[in-house]
């Protein structure tokens, strides 16, 4: 009875991440979409960090009661999506921002990445030290103190429009007087004005596009595609045309053969560890692969801070990103020492994170926005997948030393000595290098 309760549980669970996931992507693609990488490596960011605020919360209130843990992981997400739901529901009807609205946004994205880093340090340093429970509950309020700054910011916003309103009245000489101008009417004026401008410029290129195209292929339904390849980033894409892409099924195989394979290294880590004789040093395994993770998650909005001075795609920042992965699982498969088993998580770490925040954007980016809740469900399909073929490749290695180790109290057998994850850690290198070369080729090609 309770096996079938923790299959039910997990089936639930994996349903319940699935549809959540989809819904906060999208939340972020059609309200922020000037801004929308900035806002989906915020979001995906403190996935990285979840579990170490449970982890505090349960050492806080009752380390004793398992039973909690599992009442924490009930209540919580439902209480937090319920308080959620009414700005969400509440949200005035969409309209583009001028510029210095955009420059805005920008700077209260990056101060709200300043303030997750901070988030993040402060839960993976400190989780792991809060075995008393004074100290823990001390710990736990601190972070919730962190965790509630970044609600202060539309606060400042409001106080600052309300100022600009009420106590900064503008100025502007005209004849022999003085006319009083509202601040809000003058950068109302300007946004109209900068949207007519950009619309009428984006409508000129594109009848230019249009024309050029049509006139070279003879065919307007094909403008888009030249000799099979893209022609126009962001253009939408139905299911059917994302899976006669090319170029979809070369950013599937980068992410089968990188972030996925991140995923199940994660996954592994106790037996990796107990096969090399870490088995007390697992914990630590686990913050540095999480610690790793969530700031190579906040690191995939660099690309949009450094834009105005370095600009390269975002399908060649997944190939720097995949660059990581197979450089560590070479270095495991070389040695099988604490300190390479250390760096080696940290680097796959870093690079799974920056993928899995980043391939939103770059889903979004490459095949439109507006379909980006269906095709990027297919694009993650090679999770599920990845995993089930990664973990049976090292489960066949794993038992084919099984003469060179032990028996335990249950008879299953317990394989000790580099050679249980040498040639996984080999196969998986060079799948990443497969999925690097992949994602270099997707770059060519966009």
């Amino acid at each position: 009875l309770a096996s079938v309760q923790v299959f039910l549980c997990c089936l639930l669970a994996g349903l319940s991440i699935c549809w959540f996931n989809t819904v906060c992507f999208v939340l972020c693609i059609s309200n922020f979409p000037a801004n929308r990488s900035l806002a989906l490596s915020l979001t995906v960011s403190f996935n990285g960090v979840s579990a170490a605020l449970y982890t505090l919360a349960y050492n806080a209130i009752h380390p004793a009661s398992p039973e909690l843990y599992l009442l924490l992981n009930a209540l919580i997400p439902l209480i937090i999506s319920f308080t959620a739901i009414i700005p969400i529901l509440r949200q005035p009807p969409f309209e583009p921002l001028p510029p210095d609205g955009v420059r805005r946004d920008s700077l209260m994205f990056l101060l709200l990445n300043i303030l997750a880093a901070l988030n993040g340090v402060y839960l993976l340093l400190f989780e792991s030290n809060s075995s008393d429970v004074t100290f823990a509950r001390l710990l736990f309020g601190g972070a919730i103190i962190l965790l509630i700054l970044p609600l202060c910011i539309p606060g400042l916003v409001i106080a600052r429009n309300w100022y600009l309103r009420t106590i900064h009245t503008s100025f502007r000489l005209e004849g022999s007087g003085f006319i009083l101008v509202d601040p809000d009417e003058l950068e109302l004026h300007k946004g109209m004005l900068a949207h007519e401008a950009n619309r009428e410029s984006y409508e000129d290129v594109v009848q230019n596009h249009v024309k050029t195209i049509a006139s070279e292929e003879g065919d307007a339904d094909e403008l888009l595609i030249t000799r099979g390849q893209l022609e126009v980033l962001g253009t939408e894409h139905s299911l059917k045309q994302l899976l006669c892409r090319a170029d979809f099924w070369l950013y599937y195989i980068a992410y089968f053969c990188g972030g996925t394979i991140g995923l199940v290294y994660s996954n592994n880590f106790g037996q990796i560890a107990q096969s090399l004789g870490q088995s007390s040093n697992t914990t630590t395994l686990v913050t540095l692969y999480s610690s790793f993770s969530f700031f190579g998650r906040l690191l995939s909005a660099t690309p949009d801070y450094i834009r105005a001075k370095f600009y390269f795609a975002r399908t060649g920042w997944l190939a720097i990103a995949l660059l990581p992965t197979p450089i560590a699982l070479f270095l495991l498969a070389s040695s099988g020492t604490a300190s390479a088993l250390q760096v080696g998580t940290a680097l796959i770490g870093l690079s799974s994170g920056f993928i899995f925040a980043a391939a939103v954007s770059i889903t979004s980016k490459v095949f439109g926005p507006n379909s980006v809740g269906v095709n990027h469900n297919i694009l993650i399909t090679n999770i599920p997948i990845g995993s089930l073929i990664y973990g049976f490749l090292a489960a066949l290695v794993y038992d084919s030393h099984g003469s060179t180790g032990i028996k335990s109290v249950t008879d299953s057998v317990v394989c000790m000595g580099r050679g249980c994850y040498y040639l996984t850690f080999v196969w998986w290198g060079c799948l990443s290098v497969l999925g690097l070369g992949s994602s270099l080729v997707l770059f060519i090609r966009t």
